[in-house]
Formats: C-alpha cells, structure tokens, sequence
C-alpha cells in the first residue's frame, strides 16, 4: 500500500491568524500539499494563547513549543519568563522556543539574552525537551553559550540555519539539526550549496511563516502550505526524490520533538 508523503513544518508562527477563517484555509492548503505536522513558536507572554488557541483548534495537525524570543528579551524578562514557565505544567510542549541570542535588532540586551537562555535551556534540560534556536548575527556568541551549557541533555533545531558548512558541522557537533527554510531557495544565498554537502538526517525543513516566503513568492507573506517548495529545492540539491526527502526530514522531526 503506498501511503502518500508527508511533511512536517517545524517552525511557523500561523497562529497570528488564530480564530479566523484565514487560518482555517491555510491549514487546508496545507493538507492539500501533504503537510501534515506544524509546530509552532510563541514568541512572548502575548503570543502564548494564540498558540494554545490554535492548537487547540487543530490538535492534530499543531503542536506547540514555548519560550521568550531574545527581542522579545526586555527589562522585563524575568516577570515574562515566570509567566510562561507558569504554562509549562498545564499543557503538553513539544519544545522550548523560540529561543536564542538576536544581535541584528540590539547588540545593548546581549547580557540579558544571554541570561535567559540559560534559564530557559534549564527548563528544556528539566523536561526533556528539545530547544528552538533563533540566531541573527550572533553565531560567535551562541557557540560560546552552547558550549558552556553542553551535555548530553542539550539538543533541538537550529532554527532558520543560513551560516558556512564549518558552522553547520558545529551546530551537528553539538547535537543540533538544521531548521532549513525558504533561503535555501534564494538564487544568490549560496545556501543550496551548503545543504548538498549536510547528510540529510542532520535536517529538518521549515517555514518560520509568514516570513522568508521561497521563490516564487519571495517578499511576499509567507504560509505553511509553501513547505513544499523547499522540500523540493532540498530533494533537488540531494539528487532525491520528494517523497524520500519527505520520509527522512519527516522522521528526523517527529524524533526530535517526540511528535506520536
């Protein structure tokens, strides 16, 4: 019996949509092109019930991960933190995120990002759960933490992976697969290249919508249903077809975030 692929997107923020009609014909575009698993980051205190909503909504398609994004790291992180640990307890996650370390935005937080992390990758560590990493601009600065914290407790997605080959192989070292989106697909970004040379059982294939839309619809808004044309742009680059890529990305995710 030959059972159709399946794709998961193991990063999208579809739940700004929540409660609207909008949302509910993304997800059935997402059913139409075989993208079956969508696990989705809260950003902040105020973007925790959207996705418990949306969850809620789809509880078999969506499954959350929670955790304080670092530009969402403010004076009031701690406050922040406390609330959405609070949460933890009363709803199953699949991961903490998103998290990390964003020196594009406000290189003066470095400190306080930093510190939340760390309380953050405690909570990971404690139950056993996989950690979302958001990093813009701060790869030197998150290796540095990474090893500091590394022990065989620590693992997770390197979310929106877009560094060199020596970066790639360092996130694998340290027990990270790579979020790969849609600037694999963008001619001059040279990211191809680097997923060719990656074994694909160091990858997983998302979207981070509605940013970073894949060619053809690059600058637009992006939506979880365009998965598929990174999967094929990654099957492409590895001389495989759709469904093995599928098969492979699909079961890297649900062993990372223990998806049933």
């Amino acid at each position: 019996m030959h059972h159709p692929y399946q794709l998961i997107d193991t990063h999208t923020h579809i739940y700004y949509q929540a409660n609207t009609e909008a949302l509910d014909e993304q997800i059935k575009r997402c059913l139409a092109n075989h993208i079956t698993g969508l696990i989705l980051p809260n950003v902040d205190v105020n973007s925790m019930q959207a996705v418990l909503d949306t969850v809620a909504a789809y509880p078999a398609h969506c499954f959350p991960m929670l955790g304080l994004h670092p530009c969402s790291v403010k004076e009031d992180y701690k406050a922040q933190l406390k609330t959405i640990e609070s949460q933890l307890a009363n709803q199953k996650i699949y991961a903490i995120g998103e998290i990390g370390l964003d020196l594009y935005w406000d290189k003066s937080t470095l400190g306080i990002q930093k510190d939340a992390f760390r309380i953050q990758v405690g909570w990971a560590k404690s139950l056993g759960l996989p950690i979302d990493i958001h990093c813009r601009e701060a790869f030197d600065e998150l290796f540095e933490l990474l090893e500091e914290l590394h022990d065989d407790k620590l693992f997770g997605v390197l979310h929106c992976f877009t560094g060199n080959l020596e970066q790639a192989k360092k996130a694998i070292d340290y027990g990270f697969l790579l979020g790969i989106g849609g600037v694999v697909t963008f001619k001059k970004a040279g990211l191809d290249a680097v997923v060719k040379e990656i074994d694909l059982q160091h990858i997983v294939l998302e979207t981070d919508s509605p940013y970073l839309a894949p060619s053809p619809f690059r600058g637009k808004e992006n939506e979880s249903s365009y998965l598929h044309y990174i999967a094929q742009k990654v099957a492409d680059t590895h001389e495989i077809t759709l469904e093995k890529l599928a098969e492979i990305t699909s079961a890297n995710a649900q062993r990372i975030f223990r998806l049933s």
